[in-house]
């Protein structure tokens, strides 16, 4: 005798649209709050990665209140923010960044390395909130940087991008920086045989032959 299994829709394959609502409501749930950059960048990781249902509704279930009934209209991201009060955070690696930032830092250090990370959207925003300390940030070789709407007291931009435009990714910056100094640097690469040589200081090796 043949029983017939109940067919699992947890099982359904999700297509690339499914991904990326996913990864809008992660973005939505971490402006609330929900979840901390490390939290977002490992779901963002895994939403990318999923191929069933199932696997994308395991990474909502513990978020009350994300979900939005009408997954046709866009979903606004809100800003995602890194706080350094008299403390240090560093960034680097395979991160996702998110379109907007907001950088809050007092007496601290914000070291954010994009070099290597993630970045979806062809503009990221970035709003300091800074008073005294130090803001480093380490930009992919062909970024740009616009700091025009940035308001300095007190406080020194090193600017060693010196691209205000036309860059992928372009970076803007807004906000307000008192007593404190903002670092814009950009990695460049030299290569020596196999060897690709980055500054500031890193060395890989490259296994594409």
């Amino acid at each position: 005798m043949v029983t017939d299994t109940p067919f699992d829709p947890r099982a359904l394959r999700v297509s690339d649209a499914e991904r990326m609502h996913v990864v809008s409501v992660l973005q939505k749930a971490i402006g609330h709050g929900m979840l901390n950059l490390d939290e977002f960048t490992a779901r963002t990781d895994q939403a990318l990665a999923a191929k069933t249902r199932g696997e994308l509704n395991a990474l909502l279930a513990d978020l009350p209140g994300v979900t939005h009934r009408d997954t046709s209209a866009p979903v606004q991201p809100q800003p995602v923010e890194i706080r350094a009060v008299m403390a240090s955070i560093v960034r680097k690696g395979q991160w996702t960044v998110p379109p907007d930032l907001v950088i809050k830092n007092r007496l601290g250090s914000t070291d954010l390395d994009f070099t290597e990370a993630r970045i979806d959207h062809p503009e990221v925003r970035i709003r300091l909130e800074a008073g005294g300390g130090t803001v480093t940030l380490l930009l992919p070789e062909r970024a740009s940087v616009d700091t025009g709407e940035l308001r300095i007291n007190a406080g020194v931009v090193k600017d060693k991008v010196g691209k205000p435009s036309g860059g992928r990714p372009h970076f803007v910056l807004s906000g307000t920086m008192t007593a404190g100094s903002l670092n814009l640097r950009q990695a460049s690469y030299v290569r020596i045989g196999r060897l690709l040589v980055r500054s500031p200081w890193k060395v890989s090796w490259d296994n594409t032959e």
